[in-house]
């Protein structure tokens, strides 16, 4: 577990959010009162920073954070994504939804099922890196066009400022004249290949928000916890292999933020208690060589599924 700021205090805009914060997707994957006890629980340890978006359920993640946290605590930063809808087909249950009236659109469904007035920061999910499906035909749509839109809903109160997902550097340096503040690409200890694009989101004042933060879910692939360095380091110090990839990057660069997701009160205890894990340098040092930074891990193999499960 962990106290009142789990990870310490970071910034994403102008909101001061503890760096361990909760990815909400799985929650319609239970009961409506195992998430509001997964919710609750997360604010009473301290998390203030809990991310969604209207398309997961659809609408349902939504609704059970509105039921089981209305009315908001002061601190509590909701961050939405749009982009994307839902579809429910197998094995992606997601198709795109990039034009500028579906952004909006989007948007709306968030402020109704949450019961905002405005969603304090919302990122546009393009559909320039995988994992996950991408964009053809009228959903090609040129990034200047969101953009509007998104300034547009910001200028009008709907949103209070504006991150992006799934993006690779050049297009994040062409929004940066929109504000941009945060970014939420794939990325852990085993996947490296984001690297330049943590350095500048920390140079510009982004907040860094990984996705697969404990790598891919999915049969097949790499899970950081299984890492032979990882499961050492973790028997030195007493503590779970998902706690070590999780401190890592913690410490790995000051603007980053977590948001791993979870169905169950002990997961989100032991992500949270992640907080707490302190690093050497040497430690440190042995987990950096695990992989190479730059490096694609998925170069040789199948896009694992869209935003799947953190832990």
């Amino acid at each position: 577990m962990s106290g009142p700021n789990p990870g310490g205090l970071g910034t994403i805009g102008t909101n001061t959010v503890a760096r361990v914060g909760y990815g909400a997707m799985q929650l319609f994957q239970t009961t409506p009162e195992a998430a509001a006890a997964v919710l609750r629980r997360a604010v009473e340890l301290g998390v203030n920073h809990i991310d969604t978006a209207s398309f997961y359920g659809p609408g349902e993640v939504n609704r059970r954070i509105r039921d089981a946290l209305a009315p908001y605590p002061e601190d509590l930063v909701i961050v939405s994504k749009v982009g994307a809808r839902h579809t429910g087909a197998d094995p992606i249950p997601l198709a795109a939804a990039q034009r500028p009236a579906e952004l909006r659109a989007a948007v709306e469904d968030d402020l109704e099922q949450l019961g905002l007035d405005r969603i304090p920061v919302v990122n546009l999910r393009r559909m320039d890196l995988g994992p996950g499906v991408a964009a053809e035909g009228d959903q090609i749509v040129d990034l200047d066009d969101q953009l509007a839109e998104m300034i547009a809903l910001r200028d009008e109160g709907k949103i209070g400022a504006i991150g992006m997902s799934s993006v690779p550097l050049e297009v994040l340096r062409r929004a940066l004249p929109a504000g941009i503040v945060c970014v939420q690409n794939a990325y852990s200890l085993l996947d490296r290949s984001q690297e330049e694009m943590v350095e500048v989101c920390n140079d510009e004042g982004i907040a860094w928000v990984p996705y697969f933060p404990l790598g891919s879910a999915f049969p097949g692939f790499p899970k950081v916890s299984d890492n032979p360095v990882v499961a050492e380091i973790a028997g030195e110090l007493g503590v779970t292999g998902s706690q070590v990839g999780l401190a890592w990057l913690l410490a790995h660069s000051p603007n980053t933020l977590l948001i791993p997701g979870t169905r169950s009160v002990g997961h989100l205890e032991e992500n949270l208690g992640a907080g707490d894990v302190v690093l050497d340098a040497g430690a440190l040092e042995r987990l950096d060589a695990v992989a190479t930074p730059g490096a694609d891990p998925w170069a040789h193999g199948v896009e694992p599924f869209l935003e799947a499960p953190n832990s």
